[in-house]
Formats: C-alpha cells, sequence, structure tokens
C-alpha cells in the first residue's frame, strides 16, 4: 500500500470497511465541538489476517510522519501488536497483558501503543448490566470470537474488584484454536480465579450447542464480526437463548444477523437486547482523548451532548422490523 505524508493534522482508523463506518461522518462534528481545529481523519482497510509486512509497513509511516498524529484500530488488534511490538517506544500494561492494541498515539517523542478495550469495554457493559446482575442470577458470559475484544470484556467482568457481580464462568469459542489458546493463556496468567472453558466452534451449530446449556440470564456475545465485517452470524436461526438472557452485539452497523436472532426470541424468551453502538461511543472517544491529549467525560452533560452529536450525524436507522 502506498502511503503519503500528511499535510494537516491527521488521524487514522485500522480497520476493515472504515468507509462504511458512522465515525466518518461523525469525527468531524465531535472535532468541532471539542475544538480539535483543521484536522483530517483517514481510513485504512486491510483484509482480514493480513500480512506482518502490511501492518509494519501502516505502521511505521504512522510512526514516521510528523502530521500522523496516532489511530484507533479494530478488528486488526491482535495481530497488528503481534507484528509490530517491537516499533513502539513505550506498550502501555493492558496491551502487554492482553497482546492487543486498539490505540496509536505520541506524545513527548515517543510512539505509544494502548489498548482501551478493558476501560471502553467496561463502561458499555456496566451502563447497560442490570445492577448486580451476575451477583443475583449467578449466570455465564459466553462470547463467540477470542480476539481483543473478548479479552478484554472478560478481563473487566472478573475483576477481583467486582466482589460476587462476577460471572460464574466464562465460556470463549472461536472458530479456530490458536487463538483460544491465546486466550487461555492470558486468562491464565490473570489468575482472576473464574472458572473458564474454551471450545473449538468451526461451525454455528457448535455455538447453538453451547446457547443450549446456559443458564437464565446469560450474557451472550457476538464478539466474532460476523454481520459487519463479514456476513452471517456465529449462531444458526435454530440456535434458542437462554431465559432473561442479555445478547450483546459488538457491531452496530452490517447485516446484524444476530441482533435479528435475538429479536426474534426477545418476547418468548424475556431477552435483552443491545447493539455496539454506545461501545462505539466509548471506543472512538477514549481514542480520541488520547490521541489528541484531551479530556473527554465518560459520564455528565458533556458525554450526552457527545452521544447526541454523534447519533445526529451517523447513528443508523433503527433495526427493520422483524417479519
Amino acid at each position: 500500500m502506498s502511503y503519503t505524508a500528511a499535510t494537516k493534522p491527521t488521524f487514522y482508523f485500522i480497520g476493515v470497511t472504515t468507509a462504511q463506518s458512522s465515525i466518518m461522518r461523525v469525527f468531524p462534528e465531535w472535532a468541532r465541538h471539542l475544538g480539535l481545529g483543521d484536522v483530517e481523519m483517514k481510513g485504512i482497510d486491510f483484509p482480514l489476517h493480513a500480512s506482518r509486512e502490511a501492518y509494519r509497513e501502516a505502521v511505521e509511516f504512522l510512526r514516521d510522519d510528523p502530521l500522523s498524529l496516532g489511530a484507533l484500530v479494530t478488528t486488526h488488534k491482535i495481530d497488528l501488536y503481534a507484528a509490530c511490538e517491537d516499533l513502539f517506544d513505550e506498550i502501555d500494561p493492558h496491551a502487554r497483558i492482553m497482546g492487543e492494541t486498539s490505540c496509536l498515539s505520541k506524545r513527548d517523542g515517543k510512539f505509544v501503543c494502548h489498548a482501551k478495550d478493558p476501560i471502553t469495554s467496561g463502561l458499555a457493559l456496566d451502563g447497560f448490566l442490570p445492577p448486580e446482575h451476575f451477583a443475583r442470577t449467578g449466570a455465564e458470559v459466553f462470547s463467540m470470537g477470542a480476539g481483543g475484544s473478548t479479552i478484554a470484556l472478560t478481563w473487566h467482568l472478573m475483576q477481583t474488584s467486582r466482589g460476587a457481580n462476577r460471572p460464574s464462568r466464562v465460556i470463549v469459542s472461536n472458530r479456530s484454536a490458536a487463538r483460544l489458546e491465546e486466550i487461555e493463556r492470558i486468562h491464565r496468567e490473570l489468575h482472576l480465579g473464574v472458572p473458564c472453558e474454551y471450545v473449538v466452534a468451526p461451525l454455528p451449530q457448535d455455538n447453538d450447542a453451547v446457547l443450549a446449556r446456559l443458564s437464565p440470564g446469560a450474557l451472550v456475545i457476538n464478539a466474532t464480526g460476523l454481520g459487519k465485517d463479514a456476513p452471517g452470524s456465529p449462531l444458526t436461526n435454530a440456535g434458542v437463548f437462554p431465559e432473561r438472557a442479555i445478547a450483546w452485539d459488538l457491531n452496530y452497523r452490517g447485516e446484524l444477523v444476530f441482533l435479528d436472532q435475538a429479536r426474534a426470541q426477545q418476547s418468548a424468551r424475556a431477552l435483552q437486547v443491545e447493539d455496539g453502538w454506545t461501545y462505539f461511543i466509548y471506543g472512538w472517544t477514549r481514542v480520541i482523548a488520547e490521541v489528541f491529549h484531551i479530556d473527554i467525560p465518560t459520564r455528565g452533560p458533556d458525554f450526552d451532548e457527545i452521544c447526541r452529536i454523534a447519533a445526529a450525524a451517523g447513528k443508523p436507522a433503527p433495526a427493520r422490523p422483524l417479519a
């Protein structure tokens, strides 16, 4: 890929289909609201699991170009970190522990790698989970997809500071075993005391089987990218959610098949169904705060205004009615 030196302060989005993201409409409005000045956003698209050389070329460009201020990384968080770990001057503790990066920034002449997902997924989760949900229900967490988002959100939910409000078990599935081995290693090294199970699930039917043995109130997460970065869902239409489960799709745009499947059972199974819009807002605002060295609140009237601006500029239309 050919990279051209930035002619004004530029913020990058490293993803798969960046032009389709709401951030391309939201960021200019946020930049005006936050007083960022004459700045630009550019997308860098890679296919899933791109080559090591492709990741390094992009990161070396960002590191060396004076007006390229930093980047948000999605989908490629683990692969990019693995390919580029030696290119960073500093690596924050979360990034080093979890082996992934969602934010690249520059501070005091140093090129810094951060993992913001433990913070952003925690803010999103705590915003919609009912009070003391796991303490009351004794339910499990089932996260489909063993990427950086699952590493981060399971870390948040297993923290000992949550006391009794932790899942009774964390189950992670993935189509291939290698990513499961990595997340198992991380969970083992964190030693947080919550039982964990790892399921190789090459077919959606394999995830259906896990779904069938979950207890009422389970938190079921689509962290695969299916429905956005690739078509489909990690479940089949025959999969049955536990009663009173919470279904969370980390995606907010695309086909959102997983959300359709959950909504089809919402009434009969008394489900709480959540999309990834708030996760999107927290994810971007935490990275923008880091890259531009500004304070952005995570609650209160100023945060509410940031949410209002984002919804007006780029929130997708409501989900289509179910047939």
